[in-house]
């Protein structure tokens, strides 16, 4: 790269010889000698040309502190260069819809890659002429910051109305957006962060269009209310949707296995049948097995499932000869031999032979009717006894199976289970002994509670076995406890109605990486209804009228349009403070009954999910399109922020013109510590992207290094996947950083900041450039062709490889080091060194757009070290565009000329290297290469480009085998099928040019033809 200013000094002397060809060939370098003794002919030491020469001279400096490179270009490259391309309204219009990230907190590093990678890719549609929208947003509702506020108060939400909570939660959510909007200025993101760029789903007209939104599904029929079980929250004392849990691998759960007795009253004929048989004339207890990792859900229990297509056995076991007949599913005999005993199989019969037969439990009232037994296909014989305690009120597939059986339209559903999870008063008068229900009321299902269970079945003589599992349990992904599933009345949409039309409008998204489109469609196939209401206070409202006395729930097309014309008027807090009468819509005022308000608030995967009507209302020019065209977020939001905005969409279109809100769909992972572990407090591994961006309190430890290095990290990392970081991949990042910004010091320094360009400065044609020159520009355009086509497919890790790469080999191996002497000893106007300025030029204005994207700090700095010379403002380095190179300099004529020469360059500069470790006293042994048989026909080709390319003083193609007569210094071999090139270096004939140090002085001069001809009379 750049040093202070001196010329590289090559070796002195390369012959290169072909040995066995019908013409002999031998080529012979002159390289600079650090050699300090005086010669015959030598000139005056004290005088100096360093005055002469054109060293590099720039303001760009190598390294500075994040504040000082940064900071003073930060508005020019986000927040006005925003402002400049929205105002480009002729431009194409390109969307990226922003996901609002949650409004709690300070910013972690998923939220750095998220928004740095949807940051690069609005920066390169900019480049490409396309004008960016861009909005900000932020969620604003739900449990966290309601949680959050209600901390600061010092209060239980029971305790104090929900105006109040909601006026509290809203000054939280407002404080934490705008400490992340300050944060998310310091990672250098392009945006509009006025409160009019960005949105938040607490904003009056969000609200007011996601109801009418909500309004749509109604009128399509797609909302209901119903009595089911839900996904509930005792630490949050709400529902929650799937995407609101996270599953915990290792949860501890201690299952049981409990025998519920056959009652006489009603037995399926082929079980009375072989009971006949077995029984012996006596009337024996029978008991059916059942195996729960959930025994506190017992109390629920409305049925047995089996499987009619499985068998059964009837069995009695050795030690309890009292008990009775046990019947387990056949296949698990085996697998309970631990749990069961010694027994005796007594008799085997089909699931079908079961059904419809009447037992009792611990929890079944006499005045009740006896559950049964009922088929159930979805019983296995993988786990358990083969016998399914089927209770509704906490289980999903019980609801479903026992709704298809017609049970649920006979008999409520069981669910003695409060809001905290803690047993109700039913328990009690659910027990046969009242005695056993109240040791239950009032305890924690999921503690104590669940304890007392297992202990009152254990004393009541129908614990068969218990044991431990540890398997994979849903947790409430906020407060981070356990859920439990639980029956309550809540607002649900219906997703099978619309889930067709929301897969066929997937077809013609390009999911990135290809494999998550599975991943989605699988979620969205799978589901088939959407749990939307909360028991929380802050939130959008599900604006329901309640029957005071049959709470019978009002929610038409009709009573919203009244509703949410109030609330547009007066604000969505209106609701929770304003008198019922109110929003009672004319057409009920008059009916004779009471009404009431709903208190349920909507789920915020609904809030987040409507953000799409955000660009419709907006952008008329999306419409008939794509409505935008990039959604970019976690793996997490398939089952989150994506599938909400697909069902949201779909259900609020008309039929028929369902589509997808976005074009392409790109999903990242999450970021991990350099050993593979999830960031955490407890761990003491988290690393806050502010830290890396400003450094930490110890420097040394912690540097500061600058927010285009954090920008750096997240393009360069393989996004699709979970990735890490930490101290040695930003060590490995600051390294690519600072090649990067060495190399364009180079060139900026050379082209004296662009100085060198201006005035008489003719720039070569493409017929005056060397063969080096061409192939640099080769190169320049595979990488510029790459790195678009890179861009257009997200891979922004072939981006950063593909231009590491080019600096390093390209230019810092190669065109640096052959170019310096040209740049530096070479008259201004020599047409070879203004070909080299004509090629740094091409290159620093095409490399700039490149890396732009991705360090944009950088490319301003740039910009501005070029442009500092006009009088006129300079604007941002994004204004120009990307440069796209022309597809004629990728010429194979080229390419094929320089392979060959510079694998004859890698023999001599290890000839020059070995040369250099002998100290030009002895010859090491030869060694041999393998190179194409061309070689001597490229090399006659190459001329004189051959002494610039080895960065030696001369190189001669001889036409003999005689030996030189200058000192052989040293000597290589390259052989290729028989034909062999030897490389000779030799010592100099000539003496050292005190200007330029190659080794082409005569004796009687004082510099050599080049300097002379360069320097101008004293």
């Amino acid at each position: 790269m750049l040093t202070s200013g001196s010329i590289a000094r090559p070796l002195r002397s390369i012959r290169v010889r072909a040995i066995g060809a019908p013409l002999t060939r031998s080529a012979t370098c002159r390289y600079y000698s650090s050699s300090k003794d005086a010669k015959d002919g030598a000139v005056n030491p004290s005088k100096t040309y360093t005055a002469t020469m054109l060293l590099p001279k720039t303001t760009f400096p190598l390294w500075a502190e994040p504040s000082v490179r940064e900071e003073p270009f930060r508005q020019r490259t986000t927040s006005g260069l925003y402002k400049w391309q929205a105002e480009q309204k002729d431009r194409p219009l390109f969307v990226l819809h922003d996901g609002p990230p949650y409004a709690n907190g300070h910013l972690h590093m998923g939220h750095a890659l998220n928004k740095i990678l949807k940051d690069i890719i609005n920066r390169y549609q900019l480049l490409r002429g396309n004008r960016v929208d861009y909005v900000p947003g932020w969620d604003c509702h739900g449990l966290p910051i309601e949680h959050k506020a209600l901390k600061e108060l010092g209060v239980r939400h029971e305790t104090i109305s929900p105006i109040a909570v909601r006026k509290i939660a809203r000054q939280v959510a407002e404080r934490d957006m705008k400490v992340q909007m300050e944060e998310f200025k310091q990672f250098g993101i392009m945006a509009d962060w006025s409160h009019e760029g960005t949105y938040r789903t607490m904003d009056h007209d969000y609200e007011i269009r996601q109801l009418r939104i909500f309004q749509k599904l109604v009128k399509k029929g797609l909302i209901s209310r119903r009595y089911r079980p839900v996904h509930w929250s005792p630490s949050s004392k709400s529902a929650l949707a799937e995407a609101e849990l996270e599953y915990v691998e290792d949860h501890k759960s201690f299952p049981v296995y409990v025998k519920f007795q056959v009652t006489g009253g009603q037995m399926a004929p082929g079980l009375a049948s072989m009971l006949e048989n077995v029984r012996n004339g006596k009337d024996e207890p029978v008991h059916l097995v059942i195996w729960t990792t959930t025994p506190w859900t017992l109390p629920a229990n409305m049925a047995i499932g089996v499987n009619a297509k499985l068998d059964y056995a009837l069995l009695r076991r050795t030690e309890h000869p009292d008990e009775g007949i046990l019947i387990i599913g056949k296949d698990r005999l085996e697998a309970l031999n631990k749990v069961l005993g010694e027994y005796e199989v007594l008799g085997i019969l089909p699931g079908s032979a079961l059904a419809g037969t009447a037992y009792s439990h611990l929890f079944h009232s006499s005045t009740s009717p006896a559950p049964l037994v009922t088929e159930w296909s979805d019983v296995e014989a993988g786990t358990g006894t083969g016998l399914v305690h089927m209770a509704p009120g906490h289980g999903k597939e019980d609801y479903a199976a026992l709704t298809a059986t017609g049970l649920l339209d006979k008999l409520d559903i069981v669910c003695p289970v409060d809001d905290g999870g803690r047993y109700t008063d039913d328990v009690v008068s659910l027990a046969k002994d009242p005695a056993v229900g109240e040791r239950l009321r009032g305890k924690e299902v999921l503690s104590d509670g669940g304890k007392e269970m297992v202990g009152i079945l254990k004393e009541s003589g129908v614990l068969v076995g218990q044991g431990t599992l540890k398997h994979k349990y849903p947790y409430d992904w906020k407060t981070k406890k356990p859920i439990i599933l639980r029956a309550t009345s809540q607002w649900f949409a219906n997703v099978d109605d619309i889930k067709g039309a929301a897969l066929r409008s997937l077809r013609t998204v390009k999911f990135h990486p290809e494999i998550s489109r599975s991943r989605m469609e699988s979620f969205v196939r799978e589901r088939s209804e959407w749990c939307i209401s909360r028991q929380r206070a802050w939130g959008v409202p599900i604006p329901a009228l309640y029957d005071a006395e049959t709470d019978e729930a009002i929610l038409t097309a009709e009573s919203l349009d009244h509703i949410i014309s109030v609330l547009a008027g007066k604000g969505v807090d209106y609701w929770f403070e304003g008198p019922v009468e109110d929003f009672i819509p004319p057409n009920l005022r008059n009916d004779g009954r009471k009404y009431v308000k709903g208190t349920d608030t909507v789920d915020v995967w609904f809030d987040s999910g409507t953000s799409w009507s955000l660009i419709k209302e907006r952008l008329a020019e999306k419409d008939g399109d794509r409505l935008c065209d990039v959604y970019l977020e976690g793996s997490d939001q398939h089952r989150g922020w994506f599938q909400s905005s697909l069902l949201t969409a779909t259900g609020a279109a008309e039929v028929g013109k369902e589509a997808a809100p976005y074009g392409d769909l790109i999903t990242h992972g999450f970021v991990l510590d350099d050993k593979g572990k999830k960031m955490s407090k407890s761990d003491g591994n988290i690393i806050s992207p502010l830290t890396i961006i400003k450094g930490g309190q110890n420097k040394k430890k912690d540097p500061a290094y600058g927010a285009d290095l954090l920008r750096l990290w997240a393009a360069s990392v393989e996004y699709g996947r979970d990735v890490s970081i930490g101290p040695k991949v930003l060590a490995q990042s600051a390294e690519t950083l600072r090649k990067l910004r060495n190399t364009v010091r180079f060139m900026l320094a050379n082209l004296k900041d662009g100085e060198a360009l201006q005035g008489d400065f003719k720039p070569a044609t493409r017929e005056e450039l060397s063969l080096i020159d061409n192939y640099v520009m080769l190169q320049l355009q595979q990488l510029e062709q790459t790195c678009r086509e890179a861009y257009r497919d997200y891979n922004f890790p072939r981006v950063v490889a593909s231009l590491n790469r080019f600096a390093t080999n390209t230019l810092s191996s190669l065109y640096f080091d052959v170019t310096k002497d040209t740049l530096y000893a070479d008259p201004v106007t020599h047409p070879t060194r203004r070909a080299t300025i004509t090629v740094l030029s091409e290159i620093l204005h095409t490399l700039v757009p490149i890396l732009a994207p991705i360090l944009p700090h950088l490319a301003e700095e740039v910009n501005q070290t070029l442009n500092q010379q006009d009088s006129t403002p300079v604007v941002s380095a994004f204004s120009s565009g990307w440069r796209e190179m022309p597809l004629d300099w990728n010429n194979p004529a080229v390419s094929q000329r320089m392979d060959t020469l510079l694998q004859v360059r890698s023999e001599v500069m290890i000839a020059l290297e070995q040369a250099r470790k002998d100290k030009c006293q002895r010859v090491r042994p030869t060694t041999e290469h393998g190179t194409g048989e061309a070689m001597s026909e490229h090399l006659r080709f190459a001329g004189s480009l051959l002494k610039t390319l080895f960065v030696v003083s001369n190189v001669q193609v001889l036409h003999q085998a005689d030996r030189p007569s200058e000192r052989l210094l040293c000597e290589r071999v390259i052989d290729d099928r028989g034909q062999k090139l030897v490389l000779r270096v030799v010592s100099p004939a000539d003496l050292k040019c005190p200007r330029c140090w190659q080794f082409t002085r005569s004796a009687e001069k004082d510099l050599c033809h080049r300097c002379f001809t360069a320097v101008p009379p004293q």
